[in-house]
């Protein structure tokens, strides 16, 4: 055999290595993630609920989802570990934005105009008309033959009212 007969099989073992990899690097990841939570952090459940872990045992996690609910889950069944402002934003709707202590209106409308001079020209470039590939039946030279085998050639195509599908 031939190394040219052999590249097709290598190349489908590369990409097999390579894909096992990645999927065992993205377990891991997940298992060090599970491993990280700690009582009072906020969790998302592969279920998509929303809790704060209570306690961490071995293999399961007890979570408080409510005032009065406790929920006994395996730690499996974990999909993330949430950071305080992400679990509080998501739960609780508080945002802990800067940038919404600031003015979004300003107090007088003076910054909202241009001042420049580049506006006197946009607004002088705004009367010119605006070329859309269309030309006007003046700027075409009137071809008096050709004019007048289209129109033969539409009222051709035309029916008198008869169709073929009843």
């Amino acid at each position: 055999m031939s190394l040219l007969t052999l590249l097709p099989f290598i190349v489908l073992i590369g990409a097999m290595f390579l894909m096992t990899r990645s999927a065992k690097k993205k377990q891991q990841q997940a298992i060090d993630m599970r491993n990280q939570m700690q009582p009072g952090s906020g969790v998302r459940t592969i279920g998509g609920m929303y809790a704060t872990v209570k306690e961490v045992s071995e293999d399961t996690v007890l979570l408080d989802a409510g005032p009065g609910v406790e929920l006994l889950f395996a730690k499996n069944s974990i999909g993330a570990v949430l950071t305080d402002e992400e679990y509080n934003r998501i739960v609780h709707g508080i945002e802990h934005d800067l940038k919404s202590d600031a003015d979004i209106v300003p107090d007088d409308a003076s910054s909202l105009t241009e001042t420049d001079d580049s506006s006197d020209a946009a607004a002088a470039s705004d009367d010119t008309p605006v070329d859309l590939g269309k030309k006007d039946a003046a700027d075409e030279p009137a071809d008096a033959d050709t004019t007048d085998q289209a129109r033969a050639d539409a009222q051709s195509k035309k029916s008198d009212g008869d169709s073929e599908a009843k």
